[in-house]
Protein backbone atom coordinates (compact mmCIF):
# COMPACT_ATOMS: atom_id res chain seq x y z
CA UNK A 1 0.00 0.00 0.00
CA UNK A 2 2.82 2.02 -0.82
CA UNK A 3 4.17 4.42 -3.48
CA UNK A 4 7.50 3.42 -2.66
CA UNK A 5 10.46 1.02 -3.99
CA UNK A 6 13.53 -0.01 -2.28
CA UNK A 7 16.60 -1.64 -4.12
CA UNK A 8 19.54 -3.29 -2.39
CA UNK A 9 23.02 -3.31 -4.77
CA UNK A 10 26.39 -4.88 -4.78
CA UNK A 11 27.22 -0.89 -5.01
CA UNK A 12 27.01 -1.01 -1.35
CA UNK A 13 24.26 1.08 -1.25
CA UNK A 14 19.80 0.88 -0.69
CA UNK A 15 18.10 3.84 -2.31
CA UNK A 16 14.19 4.71 -2.10
CA UNK A 17 12.54 5.23 -4.95
CA UNK A 18 9.04 7.29 -5.64
CA UNK A 19 6.62 5.59 -7.56
CA UNK A 20 5.07 8.74 -8.87
CA UNK A 21 8.05 10.91 -8.76
CA UNK A 22 11.22 12.02 -9.71
CA UNK A 23 13.35 9.54 -11.75
CA UNK A 24 16.58 9.73 -9.20
CA UNK A 25 15.81 8.70 -5.58
CA UNK A 26 14.33 10.35 -2.89
CA UNK A 27 16.67 8.55 -0.48
CA UNK A 28 20.09 6.77 0.02
CA UNK A 29 21.25 4.61 2.92
CA UNK A 30 25.04 4.29 2.28
CA UNK A 31 26.65 2.20 4.78
CA UNK A 32 27.67 -1.34 4.19
CA UNK A 33 31.00 -2.52 3.46
CA UNK A 34 30.20 -5.01 1.03
CA UNK A 35 27.17 -5.53 -1.38
CA UNK A 36 23.58 -5.67 0.14
CA UNK A 37 22.13 -8.87 -0.13
CA UNK A 38 18.97 -8.28 1.75
CA UNK A 39 16.44 -5.62 2.85
CA UNK A 40 12.86 -5.61 4.71
CA UNK A 41 10.25 -2.87 5.16
CA UNK A 42 8.69 -2.59 8.24
CA UNK A 43 4.46 -2.65 7.97
CA UNK A 44 4.03 1.03 8.38
CA UNK A 45 6.86 1.55 6.05
CA UNK A 46 8.59 4.25 8.52
CA UNK A 47 11.60 1.89 8.97
CA UNK A 48 14.07 -0.16 7.02
CA UNK A 49 16.06 -3.00 7.76
CA UNK A 50 19.30 -4.13 5.36
CA UNK A 51 21.85 -6.78 5.34
CA UNK A 52 24.94 -7.32 3.44
CA UNK A 53 27.76 -9.92 3.45
CA UNK A 54 29.74 -7.57 5.53
CA UNK A 55 27.88 -9.73 8.50
CA UNK A 56 26.03 -6.46 9.72
CA UNK A 57 22.47 -6.16 9.75
CA UNK A 58 20.85 -2.18 9.85
CA UNK A 59 18.24 -0.32 10.60
CA UNK A 60 17.16 2.65 9.18
CA UNK A 61 14.71 5.48 9.16
CA UNK A 62 13.13 5.39 5.63
CA UNK A 63 12.12 9.59 5.99
CA UNK A 64 15.77 11.17 6.83
CA UNK A 65 18.19 8.19 5.46
CA UNK A 66 19.57 8.18 9.40
CA UNK A 67 21.03 4.57 10.22
CA UNK A 68 19.50 3.55 13.61
CA UNK A 69 21.19 0.90 14.50
CA UNK A 70 24.12 -1.44 13.19
CA UNK A 71 24.65 -5.68 14.48
CA UNK A 72 27.87 -7.56 13.79
CA UNK A 73 27.79 -11.15 13.92
CA UNK A 74 30.47 -13.40 12.50
CA UNK A 75 30.08 -15.57 9.65
CA UNK A 76 26.66 -13.51 9.40
CA UNK A 77 26.59 -13.67 5.46
CA UNK A 78 23.05 -12.15 4.92
CA UNK A 79 21.38 -13.58 1.77
CA UNK A 80 17.56 -12.53 3.05
CA UNK A 81 15.64 -10.79 5.47
CA UNK A 82 11.42 -10.55 5.89
CA UNK A 83 9.88 -8.23 8.37
CA UNK A 84 6.93 -10.41 10.32
CA UNK A 85 3.59 -8.69 9.57
CA UNK A 86 2.36 -6.55 12.50
CA UNK A 87 5.08 -7.36 14.87
CA UNK A 88 8.38 -5.94 15.46
CA UNK A 89 10.76 -9.01 14.67
CA UNK A 90 12.56 -9.56 11.16
CA UNK A 91 13.83 -12.88 9.82
CA UNK A 92 16.92 -13.53 8.25
CA UNK A 93 19.00 -16.30 6.28
CA UNK A 94 22.43 -16.22 6.38
CA UNK A 95 25.34 -17.98 4.49
CA UNK A 96 26.56 -19.71 8.04
CA UNK A 97 23.08 -22.23 7.49
CA UNK A 98 21.16 -20.17 10.18
CA UNK A 99 17.91 -18.61 10.45
CA UNK A 100 17.73 -15.28 12.89
CA UNK A 101 14.80 -13.19 14.18
CA UNK A 102 15.94 -10.28 15.19
CA UNK A 103 13.62 -7.72 17.64
CA UNK A 104 14.08 -4.85 15.63
CA UNK A 105 13.37 -2.55 18.25
CA UNK A 106 17.30 -3.11 19.86
CA UNK A 107 18.08 -4.70 16.70
CA UNK A 108 19.24 -7.99 18.82
CA UNK A 109 19.14 -11.52 18.06
CA UNK A 110 15.85 -12.93 19.94
CA UNK A 111 15.66 -16.74 18.44
CA UNK A 112 18.47 -18.39 15.99
CA UNK A 113 17.15 -21.57 14.61
CA UNK A 114 19.16 -24.70 14.89
CA UNK A 115 21.50 -24.81 11.81
CA UNK A 116 21.15 -26.36 8.73
CA UNK A 117 23.09 -28.56 6.37
CA UNK A 118 23.47 -26.48 3.64
CA UNK A 119 23.78 -22.54 3.10
CA UNK A 120 19.95 -20.75 3.91
CA UNK A 121 18.69 -18.64 0.52
CA UNK A 122 16.27 -17.05 1.19
CA UNK A 123 12.65 -16.63 3.78
CA UNK A 124 9.26 -15.52 3.75
CA UNK A 125 7.03 -14.71 6.59
CA UNK A 126 2.87 -16.10 6.22
CA UNK A 127 0.22 -12.41 6.01
CA UNK A 128 -1.15 -13.78 9.56
CA UNK A 129 2.87 -13.94 11.07
CA UNK A 130 2.47 -17.52 12.29
CA UNK A 131 5.13 -19.43 9.78
CA UNK A 132 8.03 -18.82 8.54
CA UNK A 133 9.73 -20.80 5.47
CA UNK A 134 13.09 -20.94 4.51
CA UNK A 135 14.91 -22.07 1.63
CA UNK A 136 18.86 -23.59 1.09
CA UNK A 137 21.24 -24.40 -1.57
CA UNK A 138 21.48 -27.69 -2.44
CA UNK A 139 25.33 -28.37 -2.63
CA UNK A 140 28.49 -26.95 -0.34
CA UNK A 141 29.01 -23.96 -3.48
CA UNK A 142 25.52 -22.71 -3.39
CA UNK A 143 24.61 -23.98 -7.22
CA UNK A 144 25.07 -27.44 -8.35
CA UNK A 145 23.39 -30.32 -9.12
CA UNK A 146 22.45 -31.99 -5.77
CA UNK A 147 22.76 -35.83 -5.29
CA UNK A 148 18.89 -35.62 -3.36
CA UNK A 149 16.37 -33.31 -3.57
CA UNK A 150 16.78 -29.91 -2.07
CA UNK A 151 14.60 -29.33 0.84
CA UNK A 152 13.41 -26.41 2.37
CA UNK A 153 11.31 -26.08 5.86
CA UNK A 154 8.32 -24.48 7.62
CA UNK A 155 8.57 -23.13 10.89
CA UNK A 156 6.06 -22.11 13.47
CA UNK A 157 6.86 -18.85 14.69
CA UNK A 158 5.16 -19.55 18.00
CA UNK A 159 6.98 -23.00 18.47
CA UNK A 160 10.74 -22.30 16.93
CA UNK A 161 12.62 -25.55 18.37
CA UNK A 162 11.49 -27.28 15.60
CA UNK A 163 10.27 -26.48 11.81
CA UNK A 164 7.16 -28.51 11.35
CA UNK A 165 7.64 -29.58 7.63
CA UNK A 166 10.29 -30.02 5.20
CA UNK A 167 9.15 -30.21 1.71
CA UNK A 168 11.65 -31.49 -0.99
CA UNK A 169 11.47 -31.44 -4.91
CA UNK A 170 14.47 -29.29 -6.63
CA UNK A 171 17.70 -30.86 -7.65
CA UNK A 172 19.57 -27.67 -7.32
CA UNK A 173 19.89 -24.50 -4.91
CA UNK A 174 16.49 -23.52 -3.90
CA UNK A 175 16.64 -19.52 -4.58
CA UNK A 176 13.05 -17.92 -3.55
CA UNK A 177 10.16 -19.30 -1.24
CA UNK A 178 6.82 -17.63 -0.78
CA UNK A 179 3.80 -17.93 0.86
CA UNK A 180 0.60 -17.44 -1.67
CA UNK A 181 -2.74 -16.11 -0.91
CA UNK A 182 -5.64 -17.86 -0.18
CA UNK A 183 -7.60 -18.68 -2.97
CA UNK A 184 -10.87 -19.54 -3.36
CA UNK A 185 -10.03 -23.35 -4.12
CA UNK A 186 -6.55 -23.62 -3.46
CA UNK A 187 -5.45 -25.31 -0.50
CA UNK A 188 -2.83 -23.05 1.85
CA UNK A 189 -0.09 -22.94 -0.33
CA UNK A 190 3.67 -22.33 -1.27
CA UNK A 191 5.73 -21.37 -3.89
CA UNK A 192 9.57 -22.33 -4.84
CA UNK A 193 11.79 -21.14 -7.56
CA UNK A 194 15.30 -22.71 -8.56
CA UNK A 195 18.39 -22.85 -10.22
CA UNK A 196 16.92 -26.33 -11.78
CA UNK A 197 14.88 -23.39 -13.39
CA UNK A 198 11.51 -25.11 -12.46
CA UNK A 199 8.75 -23.33 -9.98
CA UNK A 200 6.54 -25.74 -8.31
CA UNK A 201 3.24 -25.00 -5.76
CA UNK A 202 3.06 -27.30 -2.87
CA UNK A 203 0.52 -27.67 -0.46
CA UNK A 204 1.66 -26.09 2.70
CA UNK A 205 -0.07 -29.04 5.24
CA UNK A 206 0.85 -31.62 3.22
CA UNK A 207 3.87 -30.98 1.73
CA UNK A 208 2.60 -32.60 -1.78
CA UNK A 209 3.81 -30.47 -4.85
CA UNK A 210 0.48 -29.31 -6.93
CA UNK A 211 2.38 -28.49 -9.83
CA UNK A 212 5.62 -27.75 -11.53
CA UNK A 213 6.64 -25.87 -14.71
CA UNK A 214 10.11 -25.46 -16.04
CA UNK A 215 10.53 -22.34 -18.06
CA UNK A 216 13.26 -24.03 -20.39
CA UNK A 217 16.12 -22.21 -21.42
CA UNK A 218 15.47 -19.61 -18.84
CA UNK A 219 18.75 -20.89 -16.67
CA UNK A 220 18.55 -20.72 -13.07
CA UNK A 221 15.61 -19.01 -11.66
CA UNK A 222 16.74 -16.04 -9.32
CA UNK A 223 12.99 -14.91 -7.32
CA UNK A 224 9.48 -15.36 -7.16
CA UNK A 225 7.13 -12.10 -6.46
CA UNK A 226 3.24 -12.62 -5.75
CA UNK A 227 0.68 -10.42 -7.22
CA UNK A 228 -2.32 -12.35 -6.07
CA UNK A 229 -3.76 -15.83 -5.48
CA UNK A 230 -3.15 -16.90 -8.62
CA UNK A 231 -0.56 -14.97 -10.50
CA UNK A 232 3.83 -14.90 -9.82
CA UNK A 233 6.12 -12.97 -11.33
CA UNK A 234 9.76 -15.02 -11.85
CA UNK A 235 12.94 -14.01 -12.58
CA UNK A 236 15.27 -15.52 -14.67
CA UNK A 237 19.41 -15.03 -15.44
CA UNK A 238 18.76 -15.47 -19.13
CA UNK A 239 14.92 -14.93 -20.38
CA UNK A 240 13.95 -11.56 -18.61
CA UNK A 241 10.81 -11.91 -16.20
CA UNK A 242 8.19 -14.49 -16.46
CA UNK A 243 4.37 -13.94 -15.47
CA UNK A 244 3.04 -17.37 -14.25
CA UNK A 245 -0.48 -18.06 -13.38
CA UNK A 246 -1.93 -21.06 -11.20
CA UNK A 247 -5.04 -22.48 -12.14
CA UNK A 248 -7.26 -23.46 -9.45
CA UNK A 249 -9.48 -26.93 -9.16
CA UNK A 250 -8.60 -30.39 -8.11
CA UNK A 251 -5.94 -30.50 -9.95
CA UNK A 252 -3.54 -26.99 -9.74
CA UNK A 253 -1.86 -26.52 -12.87
CA UNK A 254 1.26 -23.62 -13.87
CA UNK A 255 1.06 -22.32 -16.55
CA UNK A 256 3.31 -18.79 -18.27
CA UNK A 257 1.15 -16.54 -19.73
CA UNK A 258 3.73 -14.09 -20.58
CA UNK A 259 7.16 -12.42 -20.04
CA UNK A 260 9.43 -9.55 -20.39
Amino acid sequence: DSNRVFSASRDKTVMMWELHGASGPSQHFPGHELVVTGLAVSPDASQLCTGSRDNTVCKWDTETGECLGRAAISRNLVTHLCWVPGEPYVIQTSEDKTIRIWDSRELQVAHTFPAKRHIQTCCDVSQDGRYCLSSSSGSARGSGWSSEPVAFQLWDLRQTRNHVHEYKGHFQTTTSCVFLPRGPALAPSIATSSYDSTVKVWDRDTGACLATLCLEGSGPLASLAVCDSSTLLCASFNSGIHVLRINDGANPALEEVAAF
